[in-house]
């Protein structure tokens, strides 16, 4: 299984797919989580500690390394399309609670993206995740969709759009299938997050089909909670993790 978890800023997305991680995890399979958020707060979500979430350094900011596996000019002239990547989950990966972190970060980028060393470290470290290893791989990608411009989540089984309910999530929805058409990733599913009364569910289902929506997580200020307190929603939230285990339910059926 591999899917790539994404949505706009705030509405979830982060907690969704460290709860994922963690139930898969719980089944005694290899779980890989990537950050590929700037934000990088995967880790957190999934139990690690503040210390060695801060000893970390995502591979889009280790420019040695970068320069070595892409043979990259300072000037980033010319650098190699295929670098050798097949080592750095296990070289620089983090485990905790059963599931392997690998803190990606991003690449800053104007206009229409950007092809550079780092690009092209990221995209190769996620096509060998998704094609080249048996690991259940969720990717916590940034908010917005810049990454699907940049192609870096081609291959991915589907991607699941966290909303919440109101109009810009929606459109939201509507703008990652449209383009993950275009990237050849068939299956887009959402769920939606922070729905507080009946009045929202009701919104979510006359928005979205019925066939693309796993599922509802309602509001819950328990979550909030485990996020002062630095801890994983697993842990502290026995009713959300509840609801999230029912979408992976759905999830392994389809």
């Amino acid at each position: 299984m591999k899917i790539a978890v994404t949505g706009k800023g705030g509405v979830g997305k982060t907690t969704f797919a460290a709860t994922l991680a963690r139930l898969y995890a719980a089944e005694e399979k290899h779980v890989l989580a990537a950050d590929v958020d700037p934000d990088a707060n995967l880790g957190l979500a999934l139990g690690f500690d503040e210390e060695t979430l801060d000893s970390i350094v995502p591979i889009s900011r280790m420019r040695k390394l970068v320069e070595e596996r892409t043979q990259a000019k300072p000037d980033n002239s010319f650098y190699l399309l295929n670098p050798k990547v097949d080592d750095i989950p296990d070289t620089y990966g983090k485990t905790c609670n059963g599931v392997k972190l690998l803190v990606l970060g991003t690449v800053e980028t104007g206009g229409a993206g950007c092809v550079c060393p780092e690009h092209v470290m990221l995209k190769r470290i996620i096509n060998n995740l998704v094609l080249h290893r048996d690991d259940v791989v969720i990717l916590d990608m940034e908010a917005g969709l810049e990454h699907m411009g940049r192609g870096t989540t081609e291959g991915m089984d589907q991607f699941i759009v966290v909303i919440e309910p109101g109009a810009r999530s929606v459109q939201t929805y509507k703008n990652v299938k449209r383009l993950a058409s275009d990237l050849g990733v068939a299956q887009v599913r959402v769920v939606a997050n922070k729905v507080r009364n009946a009045e929202d569910e009701e919104f979510i289902r006359n928005k979205i089909p019925a066939e693309d929506l796993l599922g509802i997580i309602h509001y819950n200020t328990e979550v909030m909670d485990a996020d002062r307190q630095g801890k994983s929603p697993y842990d502290f939230s026995e009713t959300v993790t509840d609801e999230i285990r029912k979408i992976k339910e759905k999830i392994d059926r389809q």
